[in-house]
C-alpha cells in the first residue's frame, strides 16, 4: 500500500512541477499505483479478520491463546535452586 502511495505521489509531483502529459508518458504506472494500493488494503483486511477469528476461538473455549508447556529454571553454583531460597 505504502509503495502506491508513493508511485502516485511521485506521479502527482510530476504532473504539477513538470507541466508535462504525464498521462500519456506514464499512463501505466497509475494502474500499478493503484493496484498496489488496494491490493495493501485487501491483505489489511484480510490480517484484520484474522486476527478477529482468532480472537473469537479463544474466547469462546475460555482458554488462553497460548499455553506453558514447561518453566526452566536457572540454576547457579550459589543458588542451586530458584524454587526454595534456604
Amino acid at each position: 500500500m505504502l509503495g502506491g502511495i508513493a508511485l502516485s505521489a511521485w506521479l502527482l509531483v510530476l504532473k504539477i512541477f513538470t507541466h508535462q502529459p504525464v498521462m500519456e508518458q506514464h499512463g501505466p504506472l497509475f494502474v500499478i499505483a493503484g493496484v498496489l494500493i488496494l491490493a495493501g488494503i485487501q491483505m489489511l483486511a484480510i490480517g484484520l479478520v484474522g486476527e478477529l477469528q482468532v480472537r473469537h476461538y479463544h474466547q469462546s473455549q475460555y482458554r488462553a491463546p497460548y499455553t506453558i508447556d514447561r518453566l526452566v529454571r536457572l540454576r547457579t553454583p550459589e543458588n542451586p535452586s530458584m524454587l526454595h531460597e534456604g
